[in-house]
């Protein structure tokens, strides 16, 4: 068993048969908090597609929360999924559902069966992300603040091991966006291990962590002065 929760070696990154990123080596710790930055374009997103099962990985090494990413079967990708939690820039919460339903679906949706846990469990993932809201509430009556609060609360419904945040605060005016950098934060200091992916160099220097870029096709630390 690694004791890394995620960790690539000479991996290849390919989406539609065009390689995107090759040769990909990173090593991440439990606890880490990791930022992954680069141009639109380079690659950041295939390799957080790869992580969670998206895209194949047919050449090299990668191993995420337990899972061999070479080896890993469709049937295995459901629980893969399962241990990592996923926040998007778009929110991607279902327009048609409440608060409540957006959040009961992925429970039902991972085997949850108990109403009761499933209220209990709704409830302190709105209060971890230190929302007072009324669950009957629709996305399209909440501000892009408020959904993107609710989108990580739907990412920690099934404590993960890891989150992934790709671009979480792209849509977010300046005020917004540190309001949910803190809160990322916040989770980091409660054990969360998280990987984000952004082009937002000023959340950077505000709210350190270790940094890997995407470039030309390749990936390498950036190692900062202290």
């Amino acid at each position: 068993m690694s004791k890394f929760i995620l960790s690539f070696s000479d991996a290849d990154i390919i989406q539609n048969g065009k390689m995107i990123l090759s040769k990909v080596s990173i090593d991440v710790l439990p606890g880490e908090f990791v930022f992954l930055i680069g141009r639109t374009g380079t690659g950041k997103s295939s390799l957080i597609r790869t992580i969670y099962g998206d895209l194949e990985l047919t050449e090299g090494l990668g191993h995420v929360v337990g899972f061999d990413l070479t080896k890993i079967k469709n049937k295995e990708v459901s629980m893969l999924r399962k241990s990592i939690g996923v926040v998007f820039q778009d929110f991607k919460l279902l327009p048609d559902r409440n608060i409540y339903k957006n959040l009961q679906f992925v429970l039902k949706a991972t085997g949850w069966k108990d109403n009761e846990k499933i209220d209990s469990r709704i409830d302190e993932v709105i209060e971890m992300v230190g929302m007072k809201v009324d669950k009957n509430k629709f996305p399209s009556e909440l501000s892009g603040g408020e959904q993107q609060r609710i989108a990580i609360a739907r990412a920690l419904l099934n404590k993960p091991h890891l989150i992934i945040a790709d671009e979480p605060t792209g849509n977010l005016d300046p005020q917004t966006s540190q309001e949910i950098m803190r809160l990322f934060k916040s989770l980091h200091k409660q054990g969360i291990t998280i990987l984000m992916a952004t082009h937002d160099y000023n959340m950077i220097v505000k709210f350190p962590g270790r940094i890997f870029k995407c470039e030309e096709g390749k990936v390498f630390e950036v190692v900062t002065k202290k």
